[in-house]
């Protein structure tokens, strides 16, 4: 609905004939699966249907929203928003207009209207829920926005609860603060996925602060409380995993076991089951294989709830990781072949948003740590090779993780040459994505191939991953 202090546009809206040829052939309802389908891949949610694609492409819709933004740049890799038809965002919220301290220009067009920051369904930063605000008006809410998009959650909660974080707060918390919470969990998952753990992890402790102390705040419904609750554990778990990530253990056990004490709090089964999935995969790395035995099968009790075939998959993997390290080749196979026969199920409406990254590369990349654990290294390389061409050219990370663990089996495997290779490809990933992880695990390969100089190509590494080492 447009804005009662907005100064309605005398110009028709124009046809975006440039979106219409990105549709091509397929139907608006079809078009609209693909956008969802595509929103899943990196972790944003959209209530696109056929009305949409219309509005859009009627020009009744003149820029979409930052999630939407997001999602028809992964669509159409290369293409900017003007190449999809859509003007600057500026212009269509004539704040390019404007004369400092003025009114709007008699053209501004209310952001409701032509720049779809506000519609049905959808999640990006610069949606405010249009109900249950607190009491926040529309001038605060639009502070409420561009706070959230420029310093994050922290500065939500500073903004809609009217001090600091840390503080008592004061007022009601609603739809624009959940959902913001809500965003900060899908900004960190995507900028880890594109950068790695190391750098993010020390900016994530305020938000996180900032979205538990939402959690005293007054809210006048359940639904919004439920959110609040969901949105500040898948929050300590993604903070949890920026610490696994990065090293810091100790941070990641005490960031899982919040999110777990959360979701018991709010009684969610969906949140306890991603608690345990994450805690089973920290134990296993950290020389713990019975709790991760144990967690993931916590999971999986929790997970049997839920209806999704993906989510029991990969708890599967988990317990197979740990059977692994305990060198229970029978129960890791157990559990493989369940974690197969699940995949193969397909994708399903119950499948959690945050399992976007679980393909069949991810899928390939476990198997391949369970048989290196168990010391098959020609069989995890063959996974590991698998899991290195199906990745998502969008998760750099993933990348660059599965192509160390192929690194690492080559070398352990007896083939120096391609495993420097592989190794090589790391090291050039890591100069966009900083995980320690991944550093350790190609600090081992290089130890494995040190003896191996004689080797084509493993000279050539070693000396690449000493200068990178001695600049880190």
């Amino acid at each position: 609905m447009a804005s009662p202090h907005a100064s309605p546009s005398p110009r028709p809206p124009r046809p975006n004939t440039a979106f219409r040829e990105l549709r091509g052939p397929r139907s608006p309802g079809e078009f609209a699966a693909a956008v969802r389908r595509a929103a899943r891949e990196i972790g944003e949610q959209v209530a696109c249907d056929a009305r949409y694609i219309g509005r859009v492409e009627s020009g009744e819709i003149r820029c979409p929203n930052y999630a939407y933004e997001r999602v028809f740049r992964h669509m159409f890799p290369g293409l900017e928003p003007a190449d999809m038809g859509f003007p600057p965002r500026e212009t269509v919220r004539g704040r390019g207009a404007r004369k400092k301290g003025g009114a709007p220009s008699a053209h501004t067009e209310s952001p409701a209207d032509a720049c779809d920051d506000a519609g049905p369904g959808t999640s990006g930063p610069g949606y405010v829920g249009t109900s249950d605000t607190g009491g926040i008006s529309d001038e605060e809410s639009d502070v409420l926005r561009r706070a959230f998009m420029t310093h994050g959650t922290a500065a939500v909660a500073v903004v809609s609860l009217g001090g600091v974080a840390g503080a008592r707060p004061q007022r009601h918390a609603g739809e624009a603060e959940a959902a913001a919470v809500e965003q900060a969990v899908r900004r960190i998952r995507l900028l880890d996925d594109r950068h790695g753990a190391d750098s993010l992890y020390r900016r994530a402790g305020r938000p996180l602060r900032a979205a538990y102390d939402l959690l005293d705040a007054e809210t006048r419904r359940q639904s919004v409380a439920d959110r609040l609750h969901t949105g500040a554990g898948e929050l300590a778990i993604s903070v949890g995993w920026l610490a696994h990530d990065s090293g810091r253990f100790s941070d990641a056990r005490s960031h899982y076991a919040e999110a777990l004490a959360t979701a018991r709090v709010a009684g969610d089964p969906a949140l306890e089951a991603h608690a345990f999935c994450n805690t089973a995969f920290l134990a296993r790395d950290a020389g713990r294989p019975r709790e991760a035995v144990r967690a993931a099968q916590a999971a999986q009790h929790a997970g049997r709830r839920l209806g999704s075939a993906r989510l029991m998959s990969l708890l599967a993997l988990r317990e197979a990781g740990g059977w692994a390290r305990l060198g229970d080749r029978a129960a890791c196979e157990g559990a493989l072949l369940r974690a197969r026969t699940l995949f193969g199920r397909g994708a399903g409406d119950a499948d959690p948003e945050w399992m976007t990254f679980f393909g069949e590369a991810e899928l390939e990349g476990l198997e391949a740590q369970c048989w290196s654990a168990l010391g098959d290294r020609t069989r995890a390389a063959e996974h590991g090779e698998r899991a290195v061409a199906l990745a998502d050219p969008h998760f750099a990370r993933n990348i660059a993780l599965y192509t160390a663990q192929l690194a690492d089996d080559l070398a352990g495997g007896g083939a120096p040459d391609a495993a420097a290779a592989a190794a090589g490809r790391v090291l050039d990933l890591l100069t966009q994505v900083q995980s320690s992880r991944i550093r350790a695990m190609l600090a081992a390969t290089a130890r494995t191939l040190r003896p191996r100089t004689d080797a084509p190509g493993v000279a050539s590494f070693l000396e690449r991953h000493d200068a990178a080492r001695l600049s880190a």
